[in-house]
């Protein structure tokens, strides 16, 4: 039990990884085309930047998916270690783990919808006309088409090695 608990964690970890190394990777590029669709729209190019938002691997885009591969492996560790202990830890890492990349899909599903609202809030007119649907495209133009399939390839790793870990516990 486990060494699948343990498995589940560490390819989790990996697949937690995968999404900051493409947006470190291609980030740059993705950042470019989106500052180009705000010109193309008639939007100071700074308007992104200015409001927090990134395409590449900086701040939370890192060090989220970066600290939760870190406890995952230390968990992973632990696991193999043995110790009793780490059962009931494991049920609440892995109920996590499917929950939180579940908002993580949400927020990837309503990203058009939740940067629009957060533009509105700013009362700023010039963030307010922003057709945000047409600038993620070309934002997401920016990376490569691989990256669609690797982020489907991570969820489905995710989820379904939470789903495993919840199994073998249930059933252990």
């Amino acid at each position: 039990m486990n060494a699948v608990i343990a498995t589940v964690e560490l390819v989790a970890a990996a697949a937690f990884l995968s999404m900051p190394f493409v947006r470190n990777r291609y980030g740059t590029a993705a950042m470019a085309k989106a500052e180009g669709e705000l010109a193309r729209q008639g939007v100071r190019t700074t308007a992104l930047r200015e409001n927090g938002m990134r395409f590449d691997a900086s701040g939370h885009e890192w060090w989220a998916p970066g600290g939760i591969a870190a406890i995952l492996i230390v968990m992973a560790g632990l696991n193999l270690a043995g110790f009793d202990w780490m059962r009931p830890v494991n049920w609440v890492v892995m109920a996590l783990l499917f929950l939180g990349n579940s908002v993580i899909v949400y927020s990837n599903l309503t990203a058009v919808q939740s940067v629009t609202a957060a533009f509105a809030k700013k009362n700023d007119p010039e963030l307010a006309r922003i057709d945000v649907r047409t600038l993620i495209q070309v934002a997401e133009s920016g990376f490569p088409n691989w990256t669609w399939t690797l982020q489907k390839t991570r969820n489905t790793l995710v989820f379904g090695g939470a789903l495993i870990g919840l199994a073998v516990l249930a059933f252990a």
